[in-house]
């Protein structure tokens, strides 16, 4: 689990991940949060369900971290915001590759700009992380933001992608 000033982010185990793709606070039930009106579009259940779901099950040691989702929790409403994930474990560069996206009506809070800062602050304390990785549409200016605030640097276009890439240090800057 990764503690911000506002935030708590969790990463779920298999069972976790399985409610919370169930839906209908089954997850938020169990973590004893307030219940809310979350759902998860048929698109990214059906991925979970037959890619990321097996991977997190099948993960060696705490490989799983680098396959589930990772709830954001707001610790005064107990609800979930938001959610991040990473595209598999470290490279043989030491690279991973983050994603993530707050719910609706929790746009422009910070709150992925805090979460951000969390993982880096996580990924710092490892020895098999050395770079953070995020891919992100040209036009989605809140996104492009939350890297730059979180000191991203700009490294390679593709189409209307853009690649950023933030080193892993000890100490890092945030």
């Amino acid at each position: 689990m990764i503690e911000t000033t506002r935030l708590s982010i969790i990463p779920l185990s298999h069972k976790q991940l399985h409610l919370y793709l169930q839906g209908k606070n089954k997850l938020e039930k169990e973590l004893g949060l307030s219940l809310g009106s979350r759902l998860v579009s048929p698109e990214v259940k059906e991925k979970a369900v037959f890619f990321i779901l097996p991977l997190v099950k099948s993960a060696k040691a705490d490989h799983y971290l680098f396959h589930t989702f990772w709830v954001i929790i707001d610790k005064v409403s107990k609800t979930i915001v938001a959610e991040l994930g990473f595209k598999g474990p470290p490279n043989d560069k030491g690279e991973i590759e983050i994603g993530y996206g707050s719910f609706w009506g929790e746009h422009n809070k910070g709150i992925m700009t805090e979460a951000v800062a969390g993982v880096l602050l996580w990924a710092s304390k490892r020895n098999d992380i050395h770079y953070i990785l995020a891919e992100t549409n040209e036009a989605n200016k809140a996104s492009i933001r939350v890297l730059e605030k979180n000191h991203f640097q700009f490294f390679e276009r593709k189409g209307d992608m853009l690649w950023w890439r933030r080193a892993v240090t000890p100490n890092p800057i945030l």
